[in-house]
């Protein structure tokens, strides 16, 4: 059975878990940490200073989605990501948790920094 992605279920979980998460990802594929920080920085406006500050802070990943400043050309991001059309999904914040799952996904396969800048 899957569990549904929800504000309730995910928002509440902390950043300084997650994070280390999209690190270990993109590390195991031979990517590296600068990488990761330039596709979040596209993506949500935050840069390395504060990324490292959230964590140390321990914000909740509801904070880190909610706050964020999200790039003008987000929805060029489509495809499936855990089984889902990024493009189909209706919830705002699920939405925009799955924005950041596709990019750091795109990143670990190797894909192109302009592609997956959207460049």
């Amino acid at each position: 059975m899957k569990t549904r992605l929800t504000r309730e279920r995910f928002g509440g979980m902390s950043f300084a878990k997650i994070f280390p998460m999209y690190q270990n990802k993109i590390l195991s594929k031979g990517k590296t940490l600068d990488e990761l920080h330039e596709v979040i920085e596209w993506l949500t406006g935050y840069d390395k200073k504060q990324i490292d500050s959230f964590v140390k802070d321990d914000i909740t990943f509801a904070e880190f989605i909610d706050n964020a400043k999200f790039h003008k050309n987000v929805t060029m991001i489509k495809g499936l990501i855990c089984g889902h059309r990024v493009e189909d999904i209706t919830d705002d914040f699920v939405k925009k948790v799955r924005y950041v799952d596709k990019l750091i996904d795109e990143l670990a396969r190797g894909k192109k920094m302009e592609s997956i800048l959207r460049k």
